[in-house]
């Protein structure tokens, strides 16, 4: 089996950051301002708030990421998730959705949301096999967000205990 290493981010990563996250939001949808602001600033978007970001290395290939953006002192928003075209369905996008659980917890998160659009199907069944469950979603978050989706800590680690193929650094 190919190894998976989980990496906190470093400004170097910047540039797949962006990179990563534009390709599937060009491809589905439009950049909105929010996005460019958060692919060009991740540190003042996400980590300077109180969030993480998160790189997934595989076979020393920088090749996904996903951060965790401070929503409130119990509750993280999952965001920004994305795994290069190259490296899809080697189980990377699976194994740092249960480090971002695990990252979760040390940040002080009760609770993990995210937001996403039916038109991601993928990206939902992976949600949903996660553990993540359905809300309503609030007017007025992104544009293109038609679902919410929310999983409590508890359950979140109860997930990413069963998972094996996780090296976590």
């Amino acid at each position: 089996m190919s190894e998976i290493r989980i990496l906190d981010y470093r400004q170097e990563d910047q540039p797949y950051f962006e990179r990563f996250n534009r390709a599937w939001i060009e491809e589905m949808f439009e950049m909105e301002p929010v996005d460019k602001w958060v692919l060009t600033n991740p540190e003042k978007a996400i980590i300077e708030p109180g969030g993480a970001i998160l790189m997934a290395e595989y076979e020393g290939v920088i090749a996904g990421t996903v951060g965790l953006r401070k929503v409130t002192e119990a509750v993280y928003e999952f965001t920004k998730m994305a795994v290069d075209n190259n490296y899809r369905r080697k189980g990377i996008a699976e194994a740092i959705s249960y480090a971002s659980f695990r990252k979760a917890k040390t940040l002080g998160a009760k609770k993990i949301i995210l937001y996403s659009n039916r038109k991601n199907a993928g990206a939902i069944r992976l949600y949903e096999k996660l553990g993540f469950r359905h809300l309503e979603v609030e007017p007025g978050v992104y544009k293109r967000a038609n679902v919410k989706m929310e999983i409590s800590i508890e359950a979140a680690l109860e997930a990413a205990s069963k998972s094996d193929h996780l090296i976590q650094l």
